[in-house]
């Protein structure tokens, strides 16, 4: 009887190896993303071209590629809930690897599912620091940006100029941990937070709100928010007549579409920082003419931008590992360079942080700009290393 169960156990480990090592014929990813929310201009539809776009690319590059790529998508509705039931109805559907995910609870509630199975999470839409610390796991890569890379150099830029602050949060994980990130800027740099006020994602009158910032009279007012909430509070901002009574507005968290929501009398004279811009050199131009012509004249945010990105080095990880399962693909990932139109050259480090250069910017006023989507001013370019925290020991990783 014993013999039997170790006999059984064995031809079951055997299976299980052959299975994850042999190489399959057809590749299942799925787009986790927000097609009707806050963020649904940052991903949505846009990151199901982009991922279509990586997949069409690869096989174009790489004739022998020998997978068929299907690519599935479905909206969680900004519920962490309902994104970890998908992912689960996926997993037994035999998805290889889900993506996107922009908000933090999904994307930490979907990472915790598929670690230990053979399903990768690629996780370029979510900005969660969290995610390579204490979250990191070999079966997910965080591309893209994180809260750290995207809050510090803009509160760095800002505070040079402005001494007290005044925070709007969006009352969520990755709100609050944008604003813990600049409160410890701002405090080393000698300023201090004269107050703060949370909301809930998704409303559309932040009267309240920017009322109590006005009357705090700090030098800036940080908007620690994203989507349409960041486009609904800086209208009105403006309405309240906030910049006009000299006051300033930060925004923590920015994508080019945000920007154009608004409007250019709007949002003209913010500086902030964003990990992608479609106009940054020739291969992001080029790029972002074949989305904006498939994708009715838009050009592609950093989550779609770094849809493409993570798709094309995941198909690059599978080609080399000859193997669909993720922890195999990732370590193979990590080995290899990681280049490609959207996001240029970058590294994958041990702990699944993809390091790359970003874009601290700058919105062109109205007669700056040449065309609908000429928004920003480039004013530095970012390194990677310089923006990206290094890796934390807390990550079991990390050696």
């Amino acid at each position: 009887m014993l013999f039997r169960m170790l006999l059984g156990m064995i031809t079951a480990l055997a299976c299980a190896t052959t299975f994850a090592q042999a190489p399959q014929n057809k590749l299942k990813i799925g787009v986790l993303s927000d097609f009707s929310g806050a963020y649904s201009a940052w991903g949505g539809k846009g990151s199901v071209l982009a991922a279509e776009m990586a997949v069409e690319d690869y096989k174009k590059a790489n004739p022998k590629f020998a997978y068929q790529v299907e690519i599935v998508s479905a909206d969680f509705q900004l519920k962490p809930d309902l994104a970890v039931a998908i992912a689960k109805k996926w997993m037994e559907e035999g998805v290889n690897a889900i993506m996107d995910i922009p908000l933090t609870a999904a994307a930490l509630a979907v990472n915790g599912v598929v670690k230990g199975s053979a399903v990768a999470a690629l996780m370029n839409g979510t900005a969660s620091n969290d995610l390579v610390v204490k979250n990191c796991s070999p079966n997910m890569v965080h591309w893209t940006y994180d809260q750290y890379s995207i809050g510090n150099p803009t509160v760095q830029a800002l505070s040079k100029g402005g001494k007290s602050w005044f925070f709007i949060t969006v009352d969520s994980i990755g709100g609050a941990a944008l604003e813990s990130g600049a409160r410890q800027l701002i405090a080393a740099a000698g300023g201090k937070v004269s107050g703060a006020v949370k909301n809930a994602t998704g409303i559309s009158d932040f009267s309240g709100q920017l009322v109590q910032a006005q009357a705090s009279k700090a030098d800036v007012i940080a908007l620690a928010q994203g989507g349409s909430d960041t486009t609904n509070a800086l209208k009105q901002a403006q309405e309240f007549g906030i910049l006009a009574g000299g006051q300033k507005i930060a925004i923590l968290w920015g994508l080019v579409t945000d920007i154009h929501g608004m409007g250019l009398p709007v949002a003209q004279g913010l500086t902030f920082t964003e990990a992608f811009y479609w106009d940054a050199d020739d291969n992001t131009r080029a790029f972002s003419k074949r989305f904006s012509d498939r994708y009715g004249g838009k050009v592609p945010t950093s989550v779609q931008a770094g849809a493409y990105s993570v798709l094309t080095h995941y198909l690059k990880g599978v080609d080399a590992a000859k193997s669909s399962a993720a922890p195999v693909v990732i370590a193979k990932m990590k080995e290899l360079p990681v280049s490609d139109l959207a996001l240029g050259k970058g590294t994958l480090r041990a702990d699944g942080r993809m390091v790359h250069d970003e874009f601290l910017v700058q919105v062109k006023t109205p007669a700056e700009s040449k065309g609908a989507w000429d928004l920003y001013k480039i004013l530095r370019r970012l390194p990677g290393e310089e923006v990206f925290r290094p890796m934390s020991k807390e990550c079991p990783l990390v050696k």
